[in-house]
């Protein structure tokens, strides 16, 4: 059973950092890819950031340079800096493909 705690998120002004946690209370970590995802209002959920098992990362181009996914044990992490008004979006952590949706981290980036 899929078990992901998410923690972090909130309001940042533009050009901010955020770091968002995404805790898997069962095994998914240690076997699939990990991602995260975002969904802005009015658009398609999108693919932010991946990270294998191996440690291969791939990032969305309207993140590169900005966004670091991590994980460590039994969690990942994704690290926002220089923050983007249209960064906005509720963000998940999921395996990748994706498994059952939790319920989501509000980032919004707002003067």
């Amino acid at each position: 059973q899929v078990q992901l705690v998410q923690s972090g998120g909130g309001l940042v002004q533009p050009g901010g950092s955020l770091r968002l946690s995404c805790t898997d209370s069962g095994s998914i970590f240690s076997i699939y890819t990990m991602g995260w995802y975002r969904q802005a209002p009015g658009k398609q959920r999108e693919l932010v950031a991946t990270k294998t098992t191996g440690g291969i990362t791939n990032y969305a181009d309207s993140v590169k340079g900005r966004f670091t996914i991590s994980r460590a044990k039994n969690t990942v992490y994704l690290e926002m800096s220089s923050l983007k008004l249209e960064d906005t979006a509720v963000y998940y952590c999921n395996a990748n493909p994706p498994m059952t949706w939790g319920q989501g981290t509000q980032v919004t980036v707002s003067s």
